[in-house]
């Protein structure tokens, strides 16, 4: 359970595509919580780092580069990525890439880049509550969080739905290189010594394979006793 005197805090973790980001939107304006994309906090060092000309081996630069990130998460309607404010810019699209979450995944492993942004992370935890979107949420941010969820799918399906989303955009791409990319981050995250991606032991684990939307929000509404 939460600690006396917090913030509720509700982590919601998993593997890239599993649908992690529209859930914890609809779960955080349906419960008037805050939102935190902790995964976006590693595309904006990356793509912040970019813009500073600072190298991913760069270890030092790196970490100088997130311990000044300046980010704000704002809601939007179901299907879309919330928007992302670094500094007052909106880079909700930049950091969308495919490049950028190939960077930002690098950026990631670096034990002292997590260090620097661990309590920027923390700091996102005000009244009257959290919904966390991330990788190591329920296990390290917010180990104390009131409810943890793990929302996973296969990687065929994550990879389908990467696929649609992308030819919707315009962008034409390779589902067979989607797959390989997925199955290759999926590899390096829980393999990491760092945080490695793994349900937390109380965590409530969900599969979103074959589901609408609604169903997975409905599992999770559920999950956490809002059903």
């Amino acid at each position: 359970m939460v600690a006396s005197g917090k913030a509720p805090v509700i982590t919601v973790d998993g593997p890239s595509g599993a649908g992690k980001g529209t859930i914890t939107q609809m779960l955080a304006k349906r419960l008037g919580y805050h939102l935190l994309d902790s995964g976006a906090l590693y595309r904006l060092t990356a793509l912040a780092a970019e813009r500073a000309g600072v190298a991913f081996d760069d270890e030092s630069g790196l970490v100088a580069v997130a311990g000044r990130l300046d980010v704000a998460f704002e809601p939007t309607p179901p299907g879309e990525p919330a928007r992302v404010l670094m500094a007052g810019d909106d880079v909700t699209a930049q950091i969308r890439t495919e490049t950028c979450g190939d960077n930002a995944s690098k950026v990631a492993v670096i034990q002292r880049v997590r260090d620097a942004l661990l309590q920027r992370q923390r700091d996102f935890c005000v009244a009257p509550g959290l919904v966390a979107d991330g990788r190591d949420m329920g296990t390290v941010v917010f180990p104390d969080a009131e409810f943890k969820i793990f929302l996973t799918a296969s990687a065929e399906a994550r990879a389908e739905r990467r696929y649609r989303q992308l030819m919707d955009a315009g962008v034409d791409v390779s589902i067979d290189a989607l797959l390989k990319e997925i199955r290759a981050r999926d590899h390096r995250d829980m393999n990491r010594e760092s945080a490695p991606l793994k349900p937390a032991d109380d965590a409530q684990v969900i599969d979103s394979t074959g589901l609408g939307i609604e169903e997975v929000l409905g599992k999770v509404m559920a999950a956490v006793g809002q059903a």
